[in-house]
């Protein structure tokens, strides 16, 4: 029912309210009410005053003078729109997509099939927004050559389903926002194949009178109606272009061939926990869900295979985070007779068709190299973001023995002094870098007390507080000043403590400084870098061993492997960081029982537990394993990154929120006790019994 006389007759003793909504804009709003129904929202033309709006009732006191009410969803009534629908199910064909129709097509008889994205009434004219998969495409409806396609097409709302066949003609105000904007279709028969017959939680319209993107809970409960709206469904086949451009790289390019590896497997030590399935066969036994193809992948070359690549779907039991899931996709690889140059090469060729093809973007190999050590000394990170500078410098030397007794203490004590220099230094005020400030604050979150500064001035003096001026001799000031480079009117950032610490918070203070001095906007889009020579191992204070920093089947570096020094050995490994965000990592694997045992015993694996939880991969190692390596690429943070938008589960069908819940299915939920009987479960004792 439309505004004026349109109303039907259910509707006609309607009294109607007008509400002034965004007066600066957006068209007048009517709601028609009825007391044993649902609203329904009306709309029209907009006037400049509300009082224009002809043969409407308005409510004394119910116009807001002051603010824009908001007009909240509401429900269609179903007796106002079951006479719209055929009596049987029908499957129309269409000859054109809604996005894929242009000015060529002129003059020819088309049937389109989508959405009602939106619904205006120019006197008595209808012009509608019809929204498929492909975008949006106007039609109009005109009372005077077909009378009965206008009566329906005034009656149809947002989100109606329905199939029109028209004549396509050139639109005499054109578009140049739309793709289709020059062209529009005259309908001539309009069928209604489906109505709304429920509140829509959100508009899935990207007009301009949509409104804010709604809150993330609404739209993962909601997540179907929310993947109908043309941003979700731009991500989703995004990441099909992505995923699609791999398999065409690898298999039409390189003749890789694609093998699934079991969902049901046994559980093995790799870092996280594992989802268990209990077995209902083999009572009080468990399978595992992977963490990764790992251990198979290794079989595969082992076997022949000699190039395999799977999209495979893992899973890990641990905390989540905007780009981490419960279960994640990710490119798993594995080459034989290849280095680890020659793989990394492999996956430059990788990442260049992507970005042409998804993006359009030409990323020209090869990448820039980093290792390990320069990554962490330079910027305390394993992951720097290389789209700006803000490097650290090291002035442990320049204050060595100074008066200052936080750095000479630090650096006595075995730690280290490091600088972040940042140019034209006044943009920062002192404020923000004493205690609370919040650059301060991010240096306290990442473990250190605070923050000194020093401001440099003409003439090779500096400005900082009165304890580094009067604990800084001339030489030690000159010192400092040739240490980090630092120029008239930088300011230098100073962390002191031990290295671990220092590294940790000074990267969160250049992380934030590079949002905040617009660093990363004005800096280079895409910085693509390998990090190379990770250590083979760390120490983990709390279980007092050495564990795997990769995994316990990367291969060490021949040379340390040679110097029986395994645990400083660097490992051959290598990680893809893209914008400061690991997306990729792999490594060289062991190939000889021999070497894997010396591994496992660097781990405090001992023999009898290696050949329990992993006999069949040594065994397999008997049969002459082949020299190999490989890569594993996330797919979820690649995709997420490449949408630009600030979490996967943007880039993910049906994801998990943060509690590691689904909002729209309920999963996890309780199972009937039969079941789990079957399963040889007992149910935990309750903690009040």
């Amino acid at each position: 029912p439309l505004c004026s006389e349109r109303h039907p007759p259910l509707l006609a003793t309607m009294k109607l309210q007008c509400i002034k909504q965004n007066p600066s804009s957006a068209p007048q709003r009517c709601l028609a009410f009825l007391p044993s129904v649902p609203v329904v929202l009306q709309r029209h033309r907009p006037f400049s005053n509300h009082k224009q709006c002809p043969r409407h009732w308005l409510q004394p006191g119910r116009i807001s003078s002051a603010a824009s009410p908001v007009v909240p969803p509401v429900a269609v009534p179903s007796s106002s729109t079951e006479s719209l629908l055929p009596s049987q199910l029908v499957w129309p064909g269409r000859t054109h997509s809604c996005g894929t129709i242009r000015e060529d097509s002129a003059g020819s008889t088309v049937t389109i099939c989508g959405w009602v994205d939106r619904n205006r009434d120019m006197g008595g004219v209808q012009f509608i927004d019809i929204r498929d998969h492909t975008g949006l495409l106007q039609v109009v409806c005109e009372p005077q050559n077909h009378p009965e396609v206008s009566k329906v097409a005034s009656r149809l709302r947002n989100e109606f389903v329905v199939c029109i066949e028209g004549i396509i003609r050139v639109r005499k105000d054109p578009n140049p926002k739309l793709p289709t904007g020059r062209v529009e279709v005259v309908a001539t028969k309009v069928v209604v194949l489906n109505t709304v017959s429920r509140a829509l939680p959100f508009p899935v319209s990207e007009s301009d009178e949509a409104g804010e993107v709604p809150k993330e809970d609404t739209r993962l409960k909601n997540r179907v109606l929310d993947l109908r709206r043309p941003a979700m469904a731009h991500n989703l086949r995004l990441r099909h272009t992505m995923i699609r451009t791999i398999r065409q790289y690898l298999e039409e390019k390189h003749n890789f061939v694609e093998v699934e590896t079991p969902i049901l497997t046994r559980s093995t030590p790799e870092g996280a926990r594992d989802y268990l399935v209990p077995s209902r066969i083999q009572p009080g036994q468990w399978y595992a869900l992977p963490q990764s193809p790992q251990l198979f992948k290794q079989m595969l070359m082992v076997a022949g295979m000699d190039r395999y690549y799977q999209v495979a779907r893992c899973f890990r039991d641990e905390d989540l985070r905007a780009d981490r899931q419960p279960e994640f996709t990710q490119l798993d690889l594995e080459v034989a007779f290849m280095d680890d140059a020659a793989i990394q090469t492999l996956m430059e060729g990788l990442i260049k068709e992507v970005f042409t093809k998804v993006l359009g973007v030409d990323v020209s190999p090869p990448f820039q190299r980093m290792t390990y050590a320069e990554a962490m000394d330079k910027y305390g990170s394993d992951k720097p973001d290389l789209r700006y500078g803000l490097e650290f410098h090291d002035l442990s030397e320049a204050v060595r023995g100074s008066g200052f007794r936080v750095f000479a203490g630090a650096v006595a004590d075995g730690g280290v002094v490091k600088a972040i220099r940042v140019p034209d230094g006044k943009r920062i005020s002192n404020s923000r870098i004493k205690p609370k400030g919040d650059i301060a604050n991010e240096a306290v979150s990442g473990g250190a007390a605070g923050l000194a500064y020093i401001r440099v001035l003409e003439g090779g003096e500096i400005d900082a507080a009165k304890p580094i001026k009067e604990g800084l001799n001339a030489e030690q000031v000159a010192a400092v000043l040739s240490a980090s480079g630092a120029e008239p009117g930088d300011l230098l950032l100073l962390a002191a403590g031990p290295r671990p610490v220092v590294l940790r918070a000074l990267d969160r203070v250049r992380q934030f400084l590079g949002r905040e001095l617009g660093l990363v906007a004005s800096g280079k889009k895409h910085s693509l870098l390998w990090v190379v020579d990770f250590p083979m191992f760390e120490f983990d204070e709390e279980e007092k061993r050495y564990v795997a920093v990769h995994h316990p089947f990367t291969a060490p570096h021949p040379e340390d492997l040679a110097s029986g020094n395994l645990q400083d050995a660097r490992a051959l490994a290598y990680d893809l960081v893209y914008n400061g965000v690991e997306v990729g990592g792999g490594s060289l694997r062991i190939y000889r029982r021999d070497i894997q045992s010396k591994v496992f015993e660097m781990i405090g694996l001992k023999t009898d537990e290696a050949q329990a939880k992993f006999g069949y991969l040594l065994d397999c190692f008997e049969y002459g394993a082949p020299p190999h390596g490989g890569m594993a690429l996330g797919l979820d943070r690649l995709a997420m990154l490449l949408a630009g938008v600030p979490s996967i589960r943007d880039v993910i069908a049906f994801p998990k929120t943060a509690a590691a819940q689904c909002a729209l299915t309920g999963a996890p939920s309780p199972v009937a006790s039969k079941q789990l009987e079957e399963l040889h479960v007992k149910p935990a004792a309750s903690k009040a019994a």
